[in-house]
């Protein structure tokens, strides 16, 4: 089946060329030049992927990325940033953003990544699917944190933990392999499912993130 892209960004020269490049590479795509008409797309429509903007009229990208995981849309974002955009890079992420790449950049690139987030997406729900097939109950527990990762869900002293998608993606992988040094670009090999070129500050961001919520004391985590 063909997949559905969604590109949201007010740059025609940007748009034309993403809509080319994703064709070609087989996509459905439908785009959006304001965050407003981008963010309603995405709530009415099934997408498979969203490529977002975050210098959008209307609604930022922050704002659109915010509003959409507040309604349980989890669908892929790779978020689009200006080279100076530092802060809102990281809060992009923190937000719930799966990835982001900087301007200008080479749209076979942005292919390239969208066809790896998927990949690893499919791989997630092809596992979760046989497993809440087999019905099997078993869970991460780790001290006062317990996580259930067929059911997408992890508790801290009891209380539900509200983690964006890559957050728990993240925590379960932390959880299988407790007791163990993991380094910055092995998390991101197994976690974003590819070889990131630039920094590692997307692993950073995620990990000051889980240590937030599930840290006494986020200085002295244990």
């Amino acid at each position: 089946m063909q997949k559905k892209v969604l590109v949201v960004d007010d740059e025609q020269s940007i748009v034309t060329l993403l809509q080319y490049n994703l064709e070609q590479a087989g996509y459905k795509v439908t785009t959006a030049m304001d965050g407003e008409t981008g963010r309603n797309l995405a709530l009415e429509g099934e997408f498979d992927f969203i490529v977002l903007d975050l210098m959008l009229p209307r609604l930022d990208g922050i704002e659109v990325c915010k509003q959409l995981r507040q309604q349980k849309v989890l669908t892929p974002i790779l978020m689009l940033t200006a080279k100076d955009d530092e802060f809102d890079k990281i809060l992009g992420l923190e937000l719930g953003a799966d990835d982001y790449m900087t301007k200008p950049f080479s749209p076979r690139e942005v292919v390239a990544r969208i066809k790896a987030i998927l990949r690893r997406t499919e791989v997630q729900n092809h596992v979760q699917l046989a497993n809440n097939e087999s019905e099997d109950t078993d869970h991460l527990a780790i001290k006062d944190l317990a996580i259930y990762p067929d059911h997408y869900e992890a508790f801290y002293k009891g209380e539900l933990l509200e983690l964006t998608p890559k957050e728990f993606e993240l925590l379960v992988h932390l959880g299988k392999h407790k007791g163990k040094v993991l380094t910055r670009d092995q998390l991101l090999s197994a976690v974003w499912n590819y070889d990131f070129a630039g920094d590692t500050r997307i692993v950073d961001v995620h990990i000051s993130h889980l240590r937030d919520k599930i840290e006494p004391n986020t200085k002295k985590p244990v």
